[in-house]
């Protein structure tokens, strides 16, 4: 697989462009990966199947991004807007998501495993399937949240708010 290599924000334009193409068949996959894009907008982008493990995505808008299958392994999302993003079987496994609003978020099949999802909005999320083995949803909100067929072995709730969320 070819990728766009991306280290910073003004690399990004052009990655983007060459994912989109990759997507279609032709282009290069980006590859973000230890990148540091701490704020940046991308928002209602399509980055599935993106490389972002270990990027620095603090503060940043993904608002309604399709993030599909994408690899944010050990990646700093604290305080990051995930409004409406699609997750489904993304990998997060490790990824500091403090803070972040995932409302509506699909996240369904997603890894969550060893997560920092501390004060994490997460109402009417997805999360279906998802792995939350080792994570920490300490004072998260998962209102009205589906965790159904989630596993959430040796993950810790404390204060984490479950009103109307779906557990079987």
């Amino acid at each position: 697989m070819i990728r766009a290599n991306v280290t910073s924000e003004d690399q990004l334009p052009a990655a983007l462009l060459q994912h989109v193409a990759w997507l279609g068949g032709c282009g290069e996959c980006l590859n973000a990966h230890s990148a540091e894009l701490a704020g940046v907008d991308l928002a209602g982008q399509n980055l599935s199947f993106a490389v972002m493990a270990s990027a620095n995505l603090a503060g940043a808008s993904l608002a309604g991004a399709n993030l599909y299958g994408a690899d944010l392994t050990n990646a700093d999302l604290t305080g990051a807007d995930l409004t409406d993003a699609d997750l489904t079987n993304a990998n997060l496994d490790g990824a500091v998501l403090t803070g972040a609003n995932l409302t509506d978020a699909s996240l369904r099949g997603a890894d969550l495993a060893e997560s920092g999802l501390e004060g994490a909005t997460l109402v009417r999320a997805d999360l279906a399937g998802a792995s939350l083995d080792g994570a920490s949803l300490d004072g998260a909100n998962l209102t009205d949240a589906n965790l159904a067929n989630a596993s959430l072995a040796n993950a810790s709730l404390d204060g984490a708010i479950l009103t109307g969320a779906e557990l079987s």
